[in-house]
């Protein structure tokens, strides 16, 4: 996977914010060196966050965020507000560009506390350096005067969201890679059907793969219907299986007791940081009543097949081992609900369309409010009876009380 193909979920977000008129859109076309953002001097020009993914040196591939002002007024206004906010949640570096002409205002103070409360690191952008005419120091550490206007201040704004990316950010993590040695051969079960994504493979497959080949480790890609044959060529044993979830229960049938077994949807919830949170949101399943309504969440949007596995294979497996109909109701893409009190359960894909703090942030919300949350492939896991198995290889992991 090249720079270029880099997915937004393996980016880093740097979100831009401030007041209307702080000169936000003018420094992102500074920083990013195009015309990403609309500029004009009449306030509110930006109406809803704009997304741009790019390389932008000396970070690598980021995902940049230009975001509406937070004093918007009016009933839209409100609305331009509440999706700047939302933005917080997959933010993994902030700016907060203020008019450094003059005195910082209450909406930014409240934006800093916001940064502070949610840990998100930080850099301030004192903008329009152009406009002041005497030369003072910035206000604090993390500050930054620069002009859009003129250049100034831009390359060293840059390095210091950079450096403060790279001390405070996201730190790179094993997907599969800890759990083999060098030379391991590691078979991925990949079903071939009707939802799978005609001449490539899906995202998880990707990474896993990538991630095993760096490791040195030697994955073996197979259909479901091929595993078996696999399986019974003499000598050939693998140090891991790792399959699709909606193959879990075949797959698990095939292969021996004392090979270990897991599948991708595990793999990326361990990856995003929710693994022990899913497995616990598991049990949760036979707790659920006559009636209860289950969230189904999905990070990505795409063509619903015939057998959709959030939509279809799910909820019917869900029906099918509680014994009775429960409401369920779906999600997809950036839409989450801001209010979870009226779901007993929510179950959410693995998560590979969202970055680690988006997935951080939904498995947050559900938990403060004492709202179970698994994934896809742990509640299967769970239901087909094999959840204990398929977390063996995880010490520490799924320790029911």
């Amino acid at each position: 996977m090249g720079m270029n193909d880099t997915p937004s979920s393996e980016r880093m977000h740097i979100a831009f914010f401030g007041l209307r008129n702080a000169g936000k859109s003018s420094l992102v076309n500074a920083v990013t060196g195009q015309n990403m953002a609309i500029v004009s001097d009449v306030r509110g020009t930006t109406t809803d966050p704009v997304y741009k993914s790019m390389e932008l040196l000396p970070m690598g591939p980021v995902v940049i965020i230009d975001t509406p002002g937070i004093d918007d007024e009016g009933n839209l206004g409100e609305m331009r507000v509440r999706k700047t906010k939302e933005v917080l949640t997959r933010t993994d570096v902030a700016v907060l560009v203020t008019d450094g002409s003059r005195e910082r205002q209450p909406e930014e103070e409240a934006l800093l506390a916001l940064f502070r409360e949610k840990a998100i690191p930080y850099v301030i952008a004192e903008n329009k350096k152009d406009l002041v005419k005497t030369d003072f120091l910035p206000a604090e550490d993390r500050s930054v005067r620069t002009s859009a206007v003129t250049g100034e201040g831009i390359r060293e704004l840059k390095e210091r969201i950079a450096h403060i990316g790279q001390k405070e950010g996201p730190k790179e993590k094993p997907i599969a890679a800890d759990l083999v040695q060098p030379l391991d051969p590691v078979v991925l079960v990949i079903p071939i059907d009707a939802s799978a994504p005609k001449g490539r493979l899906i995202l998880p497959q990707q990474q896993v793969i990538r991630d095993l080949l760096e490791a040195g480790a030697v994955p073996v890609c197979v259909k479901e219907t091929e595993l078996a044959g696999l399986l019974a060529k003499p000598g050939f044993k693998p140090a891991l299986v790792i399959t699709d979830s909606q193959a879990f229960r075949l797959v698990s049938e095939i292969v021996p007791e004392d090979i270990p077994l897991t599948s991708f949807s595990i793999l990326m919830a361990r990856y995003k940081g929710f693994l022990e949170t899913a497995v616990q949101g598991a049990f949760a399943i036979d707790e659920v009543k006559p009636g209860d309504t289950i969230l189904i969440s999905e990070g990505c949007t795409h063509h619903r097949q015939c057998e959709d596995i959030g939509t279809v294979k799910l909820p019917k497996l869900l029906r099918k081992h509680l014994g009775f109909d429960v409401n369920i109701e779906t999600s997809s893409g950036r839409e989450f609900p801001e209010n979870l009190s009226d779901y007993r359960l929510v179950i959410h894909c693995g998560g590979c369309m969202l970055n680690g703090r988006e997935m951080q942030s939904r498995m947050n919300r559900a938990v403060s409010g004492g709202l179970p949350f698994t994934n896809y492939g742990i509640a299967i896991a769970y239901m087909r009876g094999i959840l204990k198995r398929s977390i063996a290889m995880l010490p520490g992991i799924g320790d029911e009380e």
